[in-house]
């Protein structure tokens, strides 16, 4: 396999931009919900090797991993996938904001704002919203 900056960059990889902009164009929380499972669609399957214990993400109620690489330049480069689609979508979501970034890129990058921009926060579960924060927090420890 080769690194994880090749792996991540497969399919499509929107960045936050990217991502704001079709949440602005896209009205309702239910056309919202159908945007979000379309975006984990984008989301590479993590190889089975990777979806190793010390790779799991704890905090999320579905199962979820989390591989994190520093490449040349700095730059992190993350590879996440979970079983549950929504959650797929929603590490899209985050990675377009955190991927291929700086480690104080990563730290510095206001994502309650990005999240309230897109109006997700009010429309996530408590547990859904807890799993999110802990993507970011998972990513954000690995980014130091």
């Amino acid at each position: 396999m080769n690194s994880l900056a090749t792996y991540t960059r497969i399919g499509l990889d929107p960045d936050a931009d990217t991502i704001r902009q079709q949440f602005a164009t896209t009205h309702g929380w239910e056309n919202q919900y159908r945007l979000i499972i379309q975006l984990g669609k984008l989301l590479p399957a993590l190889p089975t090797e990777w979806q190793q214990e010390e790779n799991r993400l704890k905090g999320c109620e579905s199962q979820a991993w989390l591989k994190a690489e520093v490449g040349e330049g700095g730059n992190w480069h993350f590879a996440c996938d979970s079983d549950a689609r929504i959650v797929r979508g929603l590490i899209v979501i985050v990675l377009a904001a955190l991927n291929h970034q700086t480690a104080d890129a990563i730290q510095a990058f206001d994502m309650d704002a990005y999240f309230s921009e897109l109006g997700l926060e009010k429309h996530l579960s408590p547990s859904r919203g807890n799993g999110l924060r802990a993507i970011v927090l998972a990513i954000r420890q690995q980014a130091v």
